[in-house]
């Protein structure tokens, strides 16, 4: 049995439709046959996407009579091409969730900054209710857990959370812009990825010798994965040729 394989261009033709402009047209020609031809009264096309020969009627509103010639044709993306588009946006949806999160921190600080006065005076006196109740009953894990939490709010300045505010800010505006340049496939976006990950690579690397939690283990390989794809791949900063070749690379796949 000939094994088969899994193919980019079948999987989006199967979310977006077929590509098979001969399928639209009024009437097919001799000269039509690799794009179509009618057989027992059914029409075959093919679809330029994936390569698959469709069946379809004769359409009721035609797109044109006959079908345009080759250099007129609305041609698919497929191979390298298809296959890096799809991968950016893959990339984009991570930058839209991680602008989301940020955007979320950013508005649960400014909540806090607002409240940190109101804050402190209730941890203050819940502070020396758990410091009373563990001087009566002796040492509690979970009390020491609460009054360690309720000093780190009693410790925390209007300065340091507005500094906190601006970096959740920024970070979801840098994230955001790259989610939308990297879905409309701009260069500028896989540099600004590109900058921004490798910039992000030294926290990250600092809390995992802090603490090693799978979460952030994946995330640090997630966002190495998406640096070296970018910077080889797509031929950053010079690297393999640089954007001429990867204009080159893109029009012999074509």
């Amino acid at each position: 049995m000939a094994r088969r394989h899994w193919h980019l261009e079948t999987f989006v033709c199967s979310i977006r439709g077929h590509c098979a402009p001969a399928a639209t047209v009024a009437r097919l020609r001799p000269v039509d046959r690799d794009l179509g031809f009618e057989e027992g009264g059914h029409r075959f096309a093919r679809c330029l996407r994936c390569d698959a020969w469709v069946q379809a009627e004769p359409p009721a509103e035609p797109t044109s009579d006959v079908v345009p010639p080759e250099h007129l044709l609305d041609k698919p993306r497929r191979g390298r091409e298809l296959r890096d588009a799809v991968v950016l946006r893959i990339i984009s949806v991570d930058r839209a969730l991680h602008s989301l999160v940020f955007g979320l921190l950013a508005i649960g600080l400014i909540v806090l900054d607002l409240k940190l006065g109101p804050l402190k005076s209730w941890a203050n006196r819940l502070l020396r209710q758990v410091d009373a109740a563990v001087n009566n009953s002796g040492t509690a894990s979970s009390q020491n857990f609460l009054s360690r939490q309720l000093h780190k709010l009693l410790g925390l300045h209007q300065g340091t959370l507005k500094i906190l505010i601006l970096t959740a800010v920024a970070y979801c505006v840098v994230e955001g812009v790259e989610a939308v340049g990297l879905w409309r496939e701009r260069r500028w976006a896989e540099y600004l990825t590109a900058l921004a990950t490798a910039g992000f690579l030294p926290f990250e690397i600092h809390e995992l010798t802090k603490r090693v939690t799978v979460f952030r283990i994946g995330a640090l390989v997630v966002n190495v994965l998406i640096l070296i794809y970018l910077v080889y791949a797509k031929r950053l900063f010079g690297i393999r040729g640089g954007k001429q070749a990867d204009a080159q690379a893109d029009l012999a796949d074509a």
